[in-house]
């Protein structure tokens, strides 16, 4: 559920992953060095970097015309020691919100919806009050998070009883629908008139897997395994409901449980009720999985030219961090080499996820963090599309 302005930089090795063992962390970059080759120095450096400044773990997987390359570094569980692996499952975040965003899309060219429909004339008032009207919001302005709704996950008491401790531990079971979900986000007023400004909310999609039902008669993670998972035999990839594991290869997720601090005790966040997300990030899968969807959609292959035209079309996003732009489900940004690059970055409890393919989908990289704290993601995005050696 992270948003694209919050991914962290780098920072000072934590006391708490600094207190695993020289002989664990030795192994496991052991373990990694048997996946390297020769190539790609800048971005096995950079994922070493990140260890360094404290993250558990790493796992990484491109893919370009050489074919795929895959590194890891760190641990997978910080009492064993066990070392990550390049076929491990993570929970992906907001990346949900690309797999979302792309049956919406296809819907529309099926002409079943139109992106400019009013989220009123498929959900009824569903969205009113406190400001908000459901007849003035577009699909469109879901995708792209112009819509002005309230973030649900920044509502102070559901981050208080969710996002710290000891919320968490209370509450990491707990099963939300997504109406709940959204009456949360309309206790608030919009943060603007749909259309007029830009503001990452959480709520925009789960919204949106609302309209999927609404347009289908199917809840949204049905279309999404019919639509894209099974079509793309991603067999890592999954969409886990009210499951509260991780399937196998995995490693543990690890938080600090706090929107401020990167010290204090690191928390086994590994289970939990991922309906927590939804359609705005509750999807799981493995770094291969993500790299051969991006090919996919940006190659053509699952959407007409028209929709994925509409999906590139961005909006500026309204932070100082980078010079990332939004479109549908997707993000835009330009590197310091001149590369743009398109995808999505994905963030929930102890996983940092980021996605990101060329324009053409010839060269793919993904990568996940298993602890959400530190460990600057935009330098290893940097490394592997700026500092590759070909």
């Amino acid at each position: 559920m992270t948003t694209p302005r919050k991914r962290p930089r780098a920072s000072a090795r934590t006391t708490a992953v600094a207190a695993a063992t020289l002989t664990a962390l030795s192994a496991a970059l052991g373990a990694a060095a048997a996946y390297d080759n020769d190539a790609h120095h800048a971005t096995r450096d950079a994922v070493l970097a990140a260890v360094d400044d404290g993250v558990p773990g790493i796992t990484l997987t491109a893919h370009d015309l050489h074919g795929p390359w895959s590194t890891t570094a760190g641990v997978a569980d910080l009492r064993t020691g066990q070392p990550r692996t390049p076929a491990d499952r993570y929970r992906v975040g907001s990346i949900t919100k690309t797999f979302v965003a792309t049956v919406v899309l296809q819907l529309a060219a099926e002409q079943r919806l139109t992106l400019d429909d009013p989220v009123d004339r498929w959900l009824p008032g569903v969205l009113h009050g406190n400001g908000n009207d459901g007849r003035l919001i577009t699909v469109r302005q879901l995708l792209n998070h112009t819509s002005g709704l309230h973030d649900y996950t920044q509502d102070p008491d559901f981050a208080r009883a969710h996002l710290t401790e000891p919320g968490f531990r209370e509450h990491r079971y707990d099963t939300h629908a997504p109406p709940d979900l959204v009456t949360i986000a309309l206790r608030h007023e919009p943060a603007f008139p749909p259309g007029d400004d830009w503001s990452y909310s959480n709520t925009n999609y789960v919204v949106a897997g609302m309209v999927i039902e609404a347009v289908t008669g199917r809840p949204y993670d049905a279309e999404v395994r019919a639509r894209i998972i099974e079509p793309l035999h991603l067999t890592a990839t999954s969409v886990p409901g009210t499951r509260t594991g991780i399937p196998r290869p995995s490693a543990r997720a690890y938080s600090k449980l706090s929107e401020t601090s990167t010290t204090g005790p690191t928390h086994d966040v590994t289970r939990f009720n991922p309906s927590i997300a939804g359609a705005a990030g509750e999807m799981i899968s493995n770094s291969t999985d993500l790299n051969r969807f991006y090919t996919a959609l940006l190659g053509g292959k699952l959407l007409p030219p028209e929709q994925l035209k509409a999906m590139k079309t961005t909006v500026p996003v309204n932070a100082p961090t980078d010079d990332a732009r939004y479109g549908l489900g997707l993000i835009a940004r330009e590197l310091s080499c001149g590369v743009r690059i398109w995808g999505h970055a994905g963030g929930i409890y102890g996983s940092l996820t980021e996605a990101a393919t060329t324009p053409d989908g010839t060269h793919t990289v993904a990568f996940n963090l298993n602890g959400d704290w530190t460990g600057d993601t935009g330098a290893i995005l940097e490394a592997e599309f700026c500092g590759t050696e070909d």
